[in-house]
């Protein structure tokens, strides 16, 4: 709180004093974690069973300001499906969480094992050895009630770029083929959506949940490498999404 506002709420700097007419003051606004304090925060290894949580490489990640979308509008919705704030953020960590079958911690079929499947047999058997859900979990702070503010925007984008967009991210362009929200309670208040991208001539979807606790955002975007190949749908990690909101509390 700057000093002009602390002049102007004393009694919320100055001892918590009420009004003339008894009301309590104003409370000042809540201050933004600090980047030490989301690490404490964020998911790590050993919170949810059977994923591997570490710190994402810097090929995993993408940089601020490498995304940009041809559609002012639907900027936030870009910028959250590809794990960065819908707006600009005070402080951020991020993990990678990553969940992989039974089948996918096999590995691939050894050429033995190939040479007794039928060739519809080895195909499936290969792409269960690629059942393996990546999701980067995000947390983003604000000040105040700027986390809400941002996620209004966010929720408001879905709605106005339900029928895709095009993006650029890290030089190459890709279109957003749907943004079709689905049904999620978690935190304060949230958005959830399947996001379709076409790139290259391949198909994609990407689950795509922001959240708020309080005055901070927990983003998770996720893909699941079996289901995109054979283009099933896959479920939101909710494992991951109820411990962050648990921590977060």
């Amino acid at each position: 709180m700057s000093v002009a506002s602390c002049a102007f709420v004393v009694t919320a700097c100055g001892g918590g004093a009420d009004t003339k007419d008894g009301a309590s003051a104003p409370k000042p606004a809540a201050k933004a974690l600090t980047a030490a304090e989301l690490n404490k925060r964020v998911v790590t290894q050993g919170d949810v069973k059977d994923h591997d949580i570490k710190k994402p490489g810097k090929k995993d990640a993408f940089a601020p300001g490498s995304v940009s979308v041809a559609k002012a509008a639907c900027d936030p919705v870009g910028q959250v499906l590809s794990a960065l704030p819908p707006t600009e953020s005070v402080a951020s960590v991020q993990r990678l969480v990553v969940h992989e079958s039974a089948a996918a911690k096999k590995g691939m079929p050894s050429m033995k094992e190939l040479a007794d499947l039928t060739e519809d047999e080895a195909e499936q058997a290969t792409i269960d050895s690629l059942d393996i859900t990546k999701t980067m979990t995000s947390l983003w702070s604000y000040d105040g009630d700027d986390a809400a503010q941002a996620l209004a925007t966010l929720r408001e984008a879905g709605k106005k770029c339900a029928g895709g967009f095009t993006m650029t991210t890290d030089g190459e362009k890709q279109q957003v083929t749907k943004v079709t929200e689905e049904k999620l309670s978690a935190g304060d208040d949230a958005v959830a959506w399947t996001v379709g991208t076409k790139a290259a001539g391949t198909t994609a979807d990407t689950k795509v949940v922001v959240l708020r606790v309080g005055n901070t955002l927990a983003g998770f975007s996720s893909f699941n490498i079996a289901a995109v190949t054979r283009g099933e749908a896959f479920d939101q990690p909710t494992a991951v999404i109820e411990k962050q909101v648990t921590k977060l509390r």
